[in-house]
């Protein structure tokens, strides 16, 4: 083989060391993504059974416009762990606070984030009397 040829067999060996790893970098990033917008889905369907639950009254096992966590944790169902106050699924861990009308409720997802040293997070806040909540994305 000559001189040329062993440097075309190079770059080459470089160019595709070159793509795999952009490749895979790609491949890692969505799976961070496909974790964070899992995990926001899910605060918003655990939102909406939380305003629910404010809503109905305490004969009929909801909350009658105040919040207690442990109530609203079986009420949200999946695992929920009344230890911790958490829910956990497929997506993430789950945390439930309350502070007089608002409840809190952290998205703990399963992949590091963008930070590369924590987990994906997000954080919804819910006023009970307006229904109103917002979503903080924090990884």
């Amino acid at each position: 083989m000559g001189v040329q040829q062993l440097l075309l067999i190079v770059l080459t060996v470089i160019i595709i060391g070159i793509a795999i790893a952009a490749g895979v970098g790609m491949f890692n990033q969505s799976f961070i993504r496909n974790n964070r917008h899992s995990v926001i889905n899910d605060l918003g369907v655990f939102a909406s059974v939380a305003n629910s639950y404010y809503k109905t009254p305490t004969d009929m096992g909801g909350g009658a416009h105040t919040w207690d966590v442990d109530d609203l944790g079986m009420w949200l169902g999946t695992e929920y762990n009344a230890g911790d106050n958490s829910i956990s699924n497929d997506n993430g861990t789950f945390v439930l606070s309350s502070n007089g009308d608002e409840l809190t409720i952290i998205g703990y997802g399963t992949e590091t984030g963008t930070n590369g040293s924590t987990n994906v997070q997000a954080t919804l806040v819910l006023v009970g009397v307006t229904c109103e909540y917002v979503t903080t994305i924090e990884n």
